[in-house]
Parts: structure tokens; sequence; C-alpha cells
């Protein structure tokens, strides 16, 4: 076999995007998708939204990059307005979601090395976790299939049911550095925290001097109907890595953290070449100017409960198929009943009725779609939904 100048590690499907407009996209042979997939949570803003667009293209011609061995202006400008809108006294910027759960992971054990407990290494983490594919994210989960074949993993991770508050307690030693959970699980298969389960693993922390590092990667910036997950539980993260809508399809991630948290990260302990250059900046500002305006994040809340009551209503015309809706705000997923597969459901939706959603685990499809839907929208989502629904062959018995 002849391996592809692509290197095969995704089984891309026969959808070819040439070009996007708000909540559309176009295949090369001009076909047209409702796109609640969103680039799996990360066009917060649609395709083409003309702010993004216009701050992007202004910068490219201004300044793209010239490293972080020079003062940052647009790095310092759009840290001060993450910091003065949400919990953390201080961010770095990175290019992706895993690089910002490295600067997380680093964050946390340089934390107990410069405060005299260097043995607290150990981060508890959670089954059916996805924190991205670097060794050290992959080593945060218990997942077979992200771990097969990438041994000797990084030592220093212990796992817990997720939800399961008194099995994560279990846990705890006197190597223990903290807790890294998804707020909301995205790939496990779309299952929010508990109230107790988030409020009890802070309390824990506190207890103990750990620290809590909440994944915000695909649940936050604006996704669950408020800026940050978090804010639905009443509690503050330690650390916290977001990425996805934060650059609305450019490339950027960030690790936001309390100065206590941060009292480790001094100069020469961390960097990127390309974290935090104006270009990002740029595009990280241009979705701060649509999300912070007022009614922003109150119209996500409205539209994912619409969404979701829209599906509500679905389900029981298709109870062969459909058995729970999970998530939050504009990050919904349905659990499909066996034997239906939700990864086959979402190319059936795809190929035969244009409809752009995402697998997960548990047998799970997620919905996420551009923050910035309205009503019409949702009705021709759940349209397509229903059609879908209706087409779908479930596998014969053997």
């Amino acid at each position: 076999m002849t391996i592809t100048p692509l290197m095969p590690v995704y089984p891309r499907c026969g959808v070819r995007p040439v070009r996007g407009e708000g909540v559309y996209l176009y295949g090369e042979r001009g076909e047209q998708y409702l796109d609640f997939a969103a680039g799996i949570a990360v066009n917060a803003l649609g395709h083409g939204h003309p702010h993004l667009t216009k701050a992007i293209a202004e910068q490219a011609a201004t300044l793209m990059h010239v490293s972080n061995l020079y003062g940052s202006p647009q790095g310092e400008a759009l840290a001060q307005r993450i910091v003065d809108n949400c919990f953390a006294d201080t961010v770095f910027f990175t290019n992706s979601g895993a690089e910002a759960i490295e600067c997380a992971i680093k964050t946390a054990r340089r934390y107990h090395y410069v405060g005299d407990t260097p043995q607290r290494t150990k981060i508890i983490t959670f089954h059916n976790a996805f924190h991205g594919r670097t060794m050290g994210a992959i080593s945060a989960t218990n997942q077979d299939k992200m771990r097969n074949g990438f041994e000797p993993l990084l030592p220093g991770f212990a796992y817990a049911p997720f939800n399961d508050l008194e099995a994560a307690l279990a846990l705890i030693d006197d190597q223990t550095a903290g807790f890294m959970v998804e707020t909301v699980q995205g790939e496990g298969g779309m299952t929010a925290g508990t109230p107790e389960f988030i409020q009890g693993l802070r309390k824990a922390c506190d207890e103990h001097g750990l620290l809590l590092i909440l994944d915000e990667i695909q649940c936050g910036y604006g996704r669950t109907g408020k800026f940050f997950a978090y804010e639905h539980y009443g509690i503050t993260p330690d650390i916290m890595t977001v990425a996805k809508g934060i650059g609305g399809g450019f490339p950027l991630g960030a690790c936001l953290a309390t100065e206590e948290a941060a009292r480790g990260m001094v100069i020469g302990t961390h960097g990127s070449t390309y974290g935090g250059n104006p270009l990002a900046m740029a595009a990280g500002q241009a979705i701060l100017d649509v999300m912070l305006e007022p009614g922003f994040f109150d119209h996500v809340a409205a539209m994912g409960d619409r969404l979701r009551g829209a599906f509500e209503q679905m389900i029981p015309n298709h109870d062969d198929l459909f058995e729970e809706i999970r998530g939050k705000g504009l990050m919904l997923g349905i659990k499909m009943k066996e034997p239906a597969v939700a990864r086959d459901f979402v190319a059936h939706l795809r190929d035969n009725h244009g409809l752009l959603t995402v697998a997960a685990g548990e047998n799970v499809f997620r919905v996420l779609p551009p923050l910035v839907i309205d009503e019409s929208h949702i009705a021709e989502c759940v349209e397509r939904l229903s059609a879908g629904a209706r087409s779908f062959a479930l596998p014969m018995d053997d």
C-alpha cells in the first residue's frame, strides 16, 4: 500500500468542504450542509463571521509573528480581558487544547515543587476523559483506544469513574497534586458533572491543599450558556484549560490560573514559539468582542433550551432509536439505543440529510451548533434529524 500525502490517521468521510457561510458548509460539488458540528465546537460564531474575518485580515497585514522574545502588547491585552472576566489572574497562550493541558499539568506539579511538597506529582483524572493526543494528555486518560501502542506513558496519574466523588476521594494520598476533570465531558459521552461531584472535588482540594484543574476546552467559551461551565456550579478552579471556541476557528488555546496556582511558573519553566502570536490574539479579541456583548450568553442559553425542548418532543416519536438527551446549553448529545450505532447514524444524517453532527462515546452523537444559531436553524435541524430517524435502517439481527 502506498501511504497518502496526508498521514492516514483520520477516517475521513466524503464531505469535502470548500466554503462556509454562517451555519452552513458547502462541499466542492456545491452541496450544502447544516453545520451542527461547528468543527467540533470550534466555530462558535459560525463560518465567515464578518467581525472575526476582518480582525484576522487586518492583523495579518500588520504583524503576524515575532516570537516571545519580545514584549507582547497584543497578548497582554487579551490576557487582561480574559482575567477581567473569570477566576484567573494569569494566562499562558497555546496553539491547541492539548498544549493547554500540558501547561496545566506542568503548572500543577511546579506548584507543589516550589511549595516544599515535591512528592505531590499524581493527578487524579476520570474514566472516559479526553484531554488531547499528546503523550501527557493520553497518559491522563484510561482509554485504551488512545493509549495502545504508545507506551511507556507518563507516570503520575490515577483514574476514577466520572461523577463518582467517593471513588475520587479514595484515591487521594500524600503524592496527590490535584484533580483534572472536564466540567462537561464531550468526547466521552456528553455527560455533565453533577453539582455534588464538581463541588465535592473543590471542597477536597481546599481541605487537602490540592489543585482543581478544569478542562473546559470543549465546554467553555459560551458553549453551555455561560462564559465558562464552572459558573453553573458556584465554584472556581485553580487552573483551567480552554481552546476550541476561543479563536472561533483560528488555532488558539490557553491555560488559565490563579496567582497562587501559578507560583512556580517563572522565567524558563515553559514556552511556545507560536503561542500568543499577534494574529491569534486578534482572533481572540474579536471573539470576545462578540461574546461579551450584553445578551450573547443569554441567547446561547435560550437556544440551548429551545433545541433541547425540540429534541424532547422528537424522541418519543423514535423511541426505538433514541434513549436520552445529555449536556448543557448548545453542547447537547443524544444517546442511542442498541442495536443502533451513533457513528452510523451520524454518517446517515451527513450523507442523506445534509446535517453534520459528531459521534461521541457511550453511543452518543453530539449536536454542537455555532452559538449564533436562531430559531429557524433549530427548526431546520429538527426537520433533518427527524427525517434521518425515519429513514435510518437499524442493523439486522444475526
